[in-house]
């Protein structure tokens, strides 16, 4: 359509709520669906949290805010900052937004130019190259695998910066891969990113609870506190709290861009839900307890779903170190033909195929840029998963 914007026709919609709204659709038209397609933890918003947004309700506390977040609230970020990850910061120091993804958009609307560059590991969160190429720039795909554990080695760092680099994205622990980056790892990108002061880097945390077998998460601001002053360390209450809906994101980064970003909200979305703002301030200062509980529920989840995928013919798994998502490989399975007639060349046949022969809703690999893998977020009840992880595996053995 002609009055469409250029900028639109450079980006694809999001992969996985496409997966999503299909799984919705079969569902409604009477399907046994079993959705594992979207990025969301099944638990409740702890009680504590939602007594202090009726509170908040209660006293009125409806009216606009601070455009970049009311002061408990950033307050509360500083906090947590300093608490969690060592972070030398102040309220004056952070930012809140409407999510994680905008607290991402504002950074790099405010930043990118025509001709820039923005370093993005592969696989990516499929926003990531979207959000870019709507600012104009230029996404640089830097290759993981599962050879490296689906993470960023240095090697590969530096071959994708360029003189036009202005970015690194990186997201840890990751969707959609679950990998980790432990304090080492980060360490050795920080060196190379020491060569290149003309990079900043966004640091995506919003899975930071979520590392398992009793691995330590790191932030890369915190294990190399010389690059600080040109990182945004970007978090949220959406995974650690389970407040997807309450769309919160905040970050801590140097004080130039926070007001650059803060000028950018103010003509768009102005501040985010100020009874959703008061609810995140005790998600931050409240009781953390849950989270143990929350953490051994997602990895014996994990050990179940890796167990049963890795069972399945032409399945290969990983076990991934965070988050809540498998990508295993499918690669086993192509050039099979599913029981239900269906050819499998590519990824995307085999999620499709699955999905209509078997009522499980999954995401293909080359949506996150690594085709012959595919996404499984275990954010599910275990009787969910079993129930999928066995319908997958009759699903492969009746590939032929």
């Amino acid at each position: 359509m002609g009055f469409l914007s250029d900028a639109l026709s450079r980006v694809q919609p999001s992969a996985t709520v496409a997966v999503s709204q299909k799984a919705r659709e079969l569902a409604r038209a009477g399907r046994d669906i079993i959705a594992l397609s979207a990025g969301e933890p099944d638990f409740d918003t702890p009680q504590h949290v939602k007594d202090a947004a009726i509170a908040a309700l209660a006293a009125g506390k409806t009216k606009y805010t601070n455009v970049d977040g009311i002061i408990e609230l950033k307050e509360a970020v500083a906090a947590k900052f300093r608490r969690d990850n060592g972070l030398d910061v102040t309220a004056d120091d952070c930012f809140v937004a409407s999510g994680g993804k905008q607290i991402i958009f504002n950074a790099l609307m405010a930043t990118l130019n025509p001709g820039d560059e923005v370093v993005v590991p592969v696989p990516y969160w499929v926003s990531y190259p979207e959000i870019v190429r709507l600012c104009g720039a230029e996404p640089v795909f830097a290759h993981a695998d599962a050879s490296t554990g689906f993470k960023l080695t240095p090697a590969a760092l530096e071959v994708a910066i360029s003189p036009k680099t202005k970015w690194l994205m990186l997201n840890t622990p990751s969707n959609p891969s679950g990998a980790a980056y432990t304090a080492d790892e980060l360490k050795g990108l920080a060196e190379v990113l020491g060569r290149y002061p003309h990079v900043h880097i966004l640091t995506d945390d919003i899975y930071e609870p979520l590392v398992y077998d009793g691995g330590k998460f790191a932030t890369i601001a915190q294990v190399a506190p010389e690059l600080q002053a040109r990182t945004l360390t970007m978090n949220g209450v959406s995974k650690s709290h389970s407040m997807t809906g309450w769309r919160i994101g905040y970050c801590t980064g140097p004080k130039p861009l926070l007001k650059a970003m803060l000028k950018l909200q103010s003509q768009s979305t102005t501040n985010a839900c100020s009874i959703a703002q008061w609810a995140a301030v005790e998600a931050l200062n409240g009781p953390q307890d849950f989270l143990k509980e929350w953490l051994q529920v997602f990895q014996d989840r994990r050990d179940l779903v890796v167990a049963g995928l890795n069972a399945a013919e032409g399945i290969d798994c990983m076990v991934p170190a965070g988050a809540f998502y498998v990508f295993p490989s499918c690669k086993g399975l192509f050039g099979k033909t599913s029981a239900g007639g269906q050819k499998i060349e590519t990824d995307e046949d085999f999620v499709m195929a699955l999905l209509e022969e078997t009522g499980v809703a999954l995401v293909h690999g080359a949506a996150f840029g690594l085709p012959g893998h595919f996404r499984l977020s275990y954010a599910a009840s275990n009787a969910e998963l079993e129930a999928a992880v066995s319908r997958i595996q009759d699903f492969c053995a009746g590939a032929k």
